[in-house]
C-alpha cells in the first residue's frame, strides 16, 4: 500500500499550476523521508518537481495523476518563479533530487539497503562506487541498469523482492520513471522509492556537475545545457519559455491548469524548525567522517 496520501495533510504544500508541492525546509524534508524509509511495513514515493515535469503534467494526465500518489518536492528556479508569481514567495528550499539524495543517505545513520534503478552499465556501476565512499555505513546494490525490458519487469522486481530493499533510487528519466515506479513497484519491493533523474550520471562523475558558484546563482540549467546540448536543448530552450507562458496564462486568469483530486485537509500544517542542514552537495562525492 502507498502510504503517501495518508500523511500528505500533515505538511505545508502550496499550488503551483493547480497541483499541491510540499513546502518543507531541509530540516523538515530530511526527517520525513528518513521516517518514511524507517517505517515497518506500506511503501511511500518522493518525486521532484521541475519546470520540466510540470509541463509535463499539463500535458499528460495519466502522469499528473500519477504524481498525486506521490510526495512531490521542488526542483529548481522554475519552480520558485512560479511559486513568487502564484504565492508571493519562494519555497522554503530547492530540495532537487541530485543534492536531497546524498543528503538523505548522509541524514540516515542506520544502515539502510539502498538499491539502484536506470543509467548504462557503467554509470550504474560508478554511482554506487561512489555511494559507497560518501555513506559506507549504508549497502549499495545496483539491481538493473535502466535498458531491461519495460513490458517485461518481472526478473528485476523479482530480484528487488529477494534483496529487501529499503531506499529505492530509479533513474530512467521523467515521465518513464515516475510511471514504472507506479505500475510496478509494491509493498514487497521497498520502502521508499525516489524517481532520480539524472542523479547517477552525476554521482557516477560521467556527466560534470554544475560548480556551486553557478548553482547559487540558480544557473545550473545553463551550465547542463553546454554540457549536454543534444539532449537538454529542446527542455531548457524550448521548455523553459513556454513553462514561463503557462504560468503567465494561469496568473492572468486564461488557464485553469490542472485538476487534481481533492486536496487533504492542509490546516494541520506542521511548523518548520531547525536550521543547519548542509543543503548543497559537492561532487565527488566524499566519505564522510560522521553521520548525521
Amino acid at each position: 500500500m502507498n502510504i503517501v496520501p495518508d500523511f500528505g495533510h500533515r505538511h505545508t504544500r502550496r499550488p503551483i499550476l493547480g497541483f499541491p508541492v510540499h513546502d518543507l525546509c531541509w530540516p523538515n524534508a530530511l526527517a520525513l523521508a528518513s521516517d518514511l524509509a524507517s517505517r515497518p511495513s506500506g511503501h511511500s514515493r518522493i518525486a521532484f518537481m521541475n519546470a520540466n515535469n510540470a509541463n509535463i503534467m499539463l500535458d499528460d494526465a495519466a502522469y499528473r495523476d500519477i504524481l498525486e500518489d506521490n510526495v512531490v518536492l521542488p526542483d529548481g528556479v522554475g519552480i520558485d518563479i512560479a511559486s513568487y508569481v502564484l504565492n508571493g514567495s519562494k519555497f522554503k528550499a530547492n530540495l532537487n533530487g541530485t543534492d536531497f539524495v546524498p543528503a538523505l543517505l548522509t541524514y540516515i545513520d542506520r544502515k539502510k539497503r539502498v538499491g539502484l534503478i536506470g543509467g548504462t552499465p557503467e554509470v550504474l556501476a560508478g554511482a554506487v562506487m561512489n555511494f559507497k565512499r560518501h555513506a559506507p555505513w549504508h549497502d549499495f546494490i545496483a539491481v538493473s541498469d535502466g535498458y531491461f525490458d519495460k513490458n517485461d519487469s518481472t526478473p528485476v522486481l523479482e530480484r528487488l523482492a529477494d534483496l529487501k530493499i529499503d531506499i529505492l533510487l530509479v533513474g530512467m528519466g521523467t515521465p518513464l520513471q515516475e510511471k514504472w515506479v507506479h505500475q510496478n513497484i509494491r509493498d514487497e519491493h521497498a520502502r521508499l522509492v525516489l524517481c532520480v533523474g539524472a542523479l547517477f550520471d552525476f554521482v557516477s562523475e560521467i556527466v560534470p556537475r554544475a560548480p556551486l558558484w553557478v548553482r547559487r546563482l540558480r544557473l545550473e540549467w545553463m551550465y547542463r545545457i553546454i554540457c549536454e546540448p543534444e539532449r537538454l536543448w529542446r527542455r531548457y530552450i524550448v521548455g523553459g519559455p513556454v513553462f514561463l507562458g503557462r504560468l503567465l496564462a494561469y496568473r492572468m486568469g486564461l488557464s485553469k491548469g490542472v485538476r487534481t483530486r481533492p486536496a487533504a485537509n492542509d490546516e494541520h500544517k506542521r511548523p518548520d524548525q531547525g536550521q543547519g542542514v548542509r543543503s548543497e552537495i559537492a561532487f565527488p562525492l566524499k566519505s564522510m567522517d560522521r553521520r548525521r
